[in-house]
This record gives structure tokens, sequence and C-alpha cells, in this order.
């Protein structure tokens, strides 16, 4: 057991909860803490320098098939948090009271221990301004910085006990140009290499170099395309939200139903797998569900969903650790042939694509996305970079991009960490190849 203090509040709430259930009472908790710094940059300087730490606790009190629940924020002090807990525990008595009872609950009773500290060494926060600082000088340099730990944890009744915690750092940064155009980058590790952000940063500013030249307007058309990984990573994000949901399956509205029915098919070259063992997700899920590696995609066809314990209660189906929205949050994309070196020669001519910004479907059903050229985006010729482009719009279907048309993945992957930090920071990340591609379309 982690002798952190976290770990011994949230182990101290549990059994003063176990205390005062009732005969016929179960519960589940769920714990959620973070120790974070940011910092936020503007025109290269520090403007912002804030500590953030919350705590935070989801209840669950469960009664003959009956349950409901109640999110807290805790202070840390036990005196204090224990009263909460018990005024809350009162509130869900009465709650459950007046509720029909759940069809589709499904309870994990078995007694299990797990505990995984992903291992992280972050710098002092001094030295990593002064890095930052210096490797910004003289540019326009616009960003975030967001580190320290955060904190899983999650206990039932029955005597289940997980404990999970994770170290990282993300800096996410954009360098503007005279016209007001951007080029925008990120650098996120669980061990910071100063020397890898300097890499990061050393392309950034050669990019940068490139949005001084006059931008090109390209007509509507199909165009070779390279899509880095932070683009491909917008894609399959998109992808995230219900594609792999076996409710979404199951209820024929997943962007990959034709992928499902075998009407369409993607590339042999594509094979994704949600790998949370590798990740910085903890091991098990709010239901106290073990978390597991799945297979979703396999050579271009689909070999797995992802579950929870409603849908497999509703629909007959097994259990797989899957959240409640059943979305990947550690999602490994197999590595390819093409070395990132060769990348532009390879292309050839056509268009370098770094980021792609609001991304939407177009047609849900036939897996058709809609988005935008964002950032530093390039028009390249004969292997060499001629200048940026006109922001554009594309419209095209997965099963081309990732399917038909998609010439190679490259043997170098990116771990591309969820930036978000809307209520707390994420753990979410993905490791992306880039993807070049024969036809990107453009409309407008």
């Amino acid at each position: 057991m982690s002798n952190c203090r976290f770990a011994s509040q949230f182990k101290a709430l549990e059994q003063w909860l176990k205390s005062q259930l009732h005969t016929d009472e179960q519960f589940t908790l769920w714990f959620e803490a973070e120790d974070s710094q940011f910092v936020r940059f503007n025109h290269g300087k520090v403007r912002q320098a804030y500590p953030v730490l919350q705590i935070e606790l989801n209840v669950r009190l469960i009664r003959n098939e009956r349950h409901s629940s109640a999110q807290l924020n805790l202070s840390g002090e036990f005196e204090q948090d224990v009263l909460t807990l018990g005024q809350t525990l009162s509130q869900l008595r009465s709650i459950l009271d007046v509720l029909p009872v759940d069809p589709y609950l499904l309870l994990n009773t078995q007694t299990w221990t797990s505990e995984r500290q992903v291992p992280g060494q972050l710098p002092e926060l001094q030295t990593v301004i002064d890095t930052i600082c210096d490797l910004s000088q003289g540019l326009d340099m616009v960003g975030i910085y967001a580190a320290g730990t955060l904190y899983r944890g999650f206990a039932n009744s029955w005597g289940a006990f997980g404990w999970h915690q994770c170290a990282n750092a993300l800096f996410d940064w954009s360098l503007f140009d005279a016209s007001g155009e951007a080029v925008k980058s990120t650098y996120g590790s669980a061990t910071w290499d100063a020397e890898a952000l300097s890499a990061v940063f050393a392309q950034a500013r050669e990019q940068l170099k490139h949005l001084s030249t006059p931008r090109i307007s390209l007509k509507p058309g199909q165009y070779r395309a390279y899509l880095a990984p932070a683009a491909l990573e917008e894609v399959l994000g998109l992808l995230s939200y219900d594609a792999f949901s076996a409710r979404s399956f199951a209820n024929r509205q997943s962007a990959l139903q034709q992928l499902q029915l075998g009407t369409q098919q993607l590339s042999p070259l594509v094979n994704l797998r949600e790998q949370p063992s590798t990740g910085f997700q903890p091991g098990f899920g709010h239901d106290g569900t073990a978390r597991q590696d799945v297979d979703l995609i396999q050579a271009g066809k689909l070999v797995g969903q992802l579950v929870n314990s409603r849908s497999a209660a509703e629909y007959g189906l097994q259990a797989n650790g899957a959240d409640r929205q059943e979305k990947p949050h550690s999602l490994v994309m197999a590595a390819g042939e093409l070395a990132t070196s060769d990348v532009l020669r390879e292309l050839g001519t056509g268009l370098y694509i770094s980021n792609l910004w609001y991304l939407n479907y177009s047609d849900v059903g036939s897996a058709r996305l809609t988005g935008m050229t964002r950032f530093a985006t390039f028009w390249v010729e004969d292997g060499k970079i001629v200048a940026p482009i006109e922001t554009m719009r594309f419209d095209d279907s997965l099963y081309n991009l990732l399917g038909s048309n998609l010439l190679a993945l490259t043997r170098e992957q990116a771990l591309c960490i969820d930036s978000g930090t809307y209520e707390r920071r994420s753990l979410d990340s993905h490791v992306l190849p880039g993807a070049l591609i024969e036809h990107l379309t453009l409309t407008l």
C-alpha cells in the first residue's frame, strides 16, 4: 500500500464508511486527486505560476438493486471530510427510498487489491521555466505548462481496493509569426527530457521560418498529404467519442458501423489497441472492473469493442473495464515502416499537415469527417516545403484516409498526452505514428 498522504486519507474514509453501513447496504468509492503546478507563458515570459491541489470523491450507495451517487470535494482533513460524507450518506439513503430497481445494475463483488505507480521524473519548476524561457528567446511564444502527480482510488464494501498514482508533465505552446499565423507544438512525458523538448522546439522554429513566406491558395480537390501524429490524433480523438462503444454498436450509432458489418474496410496497416497497461490510466474503472488491454482493430478489421458493466448486463457481453462513455483513454496505433526523416521525400508534392482543427462528422454512418487545416500546414514540392497554405476545409471518409488511400505509417510514434484540464488534468494519452495518404479531399 502506498504511503502517500492521499492514499492514507482515502483508506481512512473507506474504513469509516464501512462502519456506518446498514446491514442491507453496500457502497463504491471513486477517488480523484491532483497536486499540480501550472505556468502560463505569453511573449516568451511567465505571466502566471500557480499550484492546484484538489481532492474529489464519488460515493455510490446501493440497496436492493437500487443505487444513487454523489460527488464531493474534500478538504483533506479527516474530521471535516467524514462530516461531509456522513451528511451525503443520509441524503443518498433518502433518495434510495424513492428510486426504482435498476435492471442493468451489474456489480463486481469480488475481493481484489491493485496498486500501480507510473514512475515519473519531473524537474524543479524553476529549471523548467529557465529552459522554456531560454528556448523562447526572440520568439512570440504563448503556452501553458502543467505538471505534477495525479491519483486515483477505488474501494467498495466487498473488500476491493485499488490505488493508482502517476506523475507527468505537458508543455503545450504556439510560436507566432508577425502575420498572426502560428506553429503549434506539444511535448509531454513522465520523464522530462530537456533535450527532447529542445528538439521539438527546434522543429517549431524551422516551421516558423516558412510561415513568413506568402501563403498559397489551393483549389478544392484531392491532394497527396501527410498527417503528423498531432493531426492523426484529432481524427482518432473524434472517433473515440463513440465509435468503439459496445452501446453504440448495439444501437447502430457507431461511426464504425459499416466496418462492423463488413461493408467497409480499413487498410491492413491499421492496428489499434486500447492499452491502459502502458498508459497513465489506472488498471481499474469506476465500477471496480479491471481495465483490460483490448485489441480494437487488427489489420484493418474490427476485432473488439469497449464494454462497461451496464452494456455487459444489457447486451449479454463480457465487461472489459470500459468507463461509462466506453471511450478509449490509452489508445496505441501500431507503427509502420516509413522513417519520419523520409516523410518529405516520400510525400513528394502535396500537403504537410501538422494539425487539424474543429473536426466533426459530416456523415456518421459512413464515417465521413470534416474539419479545418490549422497552424503549420505547408505545400510541399519535390520533397521540400515551399510555403504555408490558406486555411482549408477537408471532407473525407475514414475508409479513404485510413483505408484505400493510406500509403504508409511512420516508424516513429509520438506520445500525445491530453492537454485537457476541464475540472481536472486528464490521464488520457495516445501513442501514434504519422500517416502518408494518397488523396485527401479539400472542399473549400
